[in-house]
């Protein structure tokens, strides 16, 4: 029953109890609408995924606001994080998500890893500086780098690296709600509007099933 009525409260208001303004939120404007809908991981749930790189500012900004807003959602929206690949150090943190994915550990160590490399200077460059600091988090140094070159992983770097471009990105943090709206923190005019805008694009989705 709570998910039913948080359901219906998304139509008209945002988690964080700011007025939804749908009215004011337009393809062109505060989104763009993707002229080829990239197919999505979980068929029959709503698809809202953020795009992101550690060693971005704005990103590492965005994660109080997001991160209660992601826990809250209803059960048939699915969040996933994805991220994004413009080559060098940007790749190879990339990979780093997505062998911590792949370990399962990667939602006891994100904050940790943004906090290191924006609060204490460490840039984890290498795959050896990440284990370094991973260890200290409580992550199976051998482990890690076993993850890190594995062909699951690079596998899924590739897959990453598709669909950056097929959600045709040139920064982050972008957000995509079901492969077909694209939209962020500048468009939508700030952290909390950018949430206003996703749960806009989350019920004209609903509406439409």
């Amino acid at each position: 029953m709570r998910k039913l009525v948080l359901a219906a409260v998304l139509a008209t208001c945002s988690l964080f109890g700011l007025p939804a303004v749908a009215a004011d939120f337009q393809a062109g404007q505060e989104y763009v609408e993707l002229k080829s809908p990239v197919p999505v991981s979980e068929p029959g749930k709503i698809e809202v995924v953020e795009l992101f790189w550690y060693g971005c500012p704005h990103c590492y900004k965005f994660e109080p606001t997001i991160n209660p807003w992601v826990e809250q959602l209803p059960d048939d929206v699915a969040f996933k994080r994805i991220p994004a690949m413009f080559g060098g150090v940007w790749n190879a943190h990339g990979q780093m998500f997505i062998a911590l994915e792949s370990m399962g550990v990667e939602r006891k160590v994100h904050d940790a890893v943004f906090r290191a490399y924006h609060e204490q200077g460490n840039k984890l460059a290498t795959p050896e500086a990440m284990a370094d600091f991973l260890q200290t988090q409580g992550v199976d140094r051998d482990a890690f780098l076993k993850a890190y070159n594995s062909f699951g992983v690079k596998s899924r770097v590739e897959q990453a690296k598709k669909l950056g471009m097929a959600y045709q990105i040139s920064g982050v943090p972008v957000m995509i709600v079901n492969g077909k709206y694209r939209f962020d923190l500048g468009s939508a005019g700030g952290p909390e509007r950018t949430l206003q805008v996703a749960d806009f694009l989350i019920e004209k989705e609903r509406s439409a099933q």
